[in-house]
Formats: C-alpha cells, sequence, structure tokens
C-alpha cells in the first residue's frame, strides 16, 4: 500500500528541522519548577512521517534522549504517533487533530498517574507561534 502525502502530512513538514527548546516542569504542588534545556533534530520519513529526535539537560546534571514520531492516517482521520524517552520504561501512544486554525496540534495519551497507581489521560500539544518558533504543553 503506497500512500500518498495528505494536507496533514505536509502540516508535519513544518516540524523538519534543527530546534533547541527551554523548558519548566512542575514537579509537584510543594516543589519548585524543574528546568531543562536541550535539542531536537526533526526529519521527514517519506513525506509521511516526522522523526524527532531530542536530547536535554535538566537540572541536578540529569540528562534525558527522547524520540517522538508523528503521522496522519486518513482512514481515521487522525494524527498518530509515539513518544519515548531515557528516563521512562512507557510506550506514549499518540491519537490527535488540528485545531480550526491548524496552529495547535493536540495529541491524547495515557500513561502511569504521577502518584505511581493506575492510569491517567495526559495530553501534549504542539503550537506554532511562527515558521521557526513553536511551543510544547504537556
Amino acid at each position: 500500500m503506497h500512500g500518498e502525502p495528505q494536507k496533514e502530512h505536509q502540516w508535519l513538514q513544518r516540524l523538519v528541522g534543527e530546534w533547541t527548546f527551554e523548558g519548566e516542569c512542575s514537579m509537584g504542588p510543594d516543589q519548585p519548577p524543574m528546568k531543562s534545556t536541550g535539542s531536537e533534530v526533526v526529519r521527514s520519513l517519506g513525506g509521511l512521517w516526522t522523526i524527532g529526535e531530542g536530547q536535554g539537560e535538566m537540572e541536578g546534571d540529569s540528562s534525558c534522549r527522547s524520540i517522538m514520531t508523528l503521522g496522519y492516517d486518513p482512514q481515521t482521520k487522525r494524527f498518530v504517533g509515539t513518544f519515548i524517552a531515557s528516563v521512562m520504561t512507557r510506550l506514549w501512544v499518540y491519537d490527535g487533530s488540528l485545531d480550526a486554525t491548524e496552529k495547535v496540534l493536540t495529541l491524547d495519551t495515557e500513561g502511569p498517574k504521577f502518584t505511581g497507581e493506575g492510569l491517567a489521560k495526559y495530553q501534549d500539544i504542539i503550537e506554532f507561534i511562527s515558521d521557526d518558533q513553536r511551543t510544547l504543553s504537556s
């Protein structure tokens, strides 16, 4: 089966390139936010998928590497993908959609609760501010 790129695949190609980031993560209500910096290289796989390989440094001399894959399934009309990181054992599976402005991609996923028991629903949200600036909120 040969897939032809749709406009949604073309939207994902906006992610292709070399990116730098600064981040802040809340570790709980009684703890200060953890800051991180790093870079991500995103490449295209056949114009249908993107593969983002990230590396970052967190406060306390901790490092992390990650891989995010994103694509679009024309049959389900949904964005799909995965996320893995060197600091966790979970394979996060994405199911998402683009907003009407075509600037915000919301990716739904499920993973372990921060309390350690059971699963919870999460979202990763990619928003393009401009062609060379974007945000990722989790």
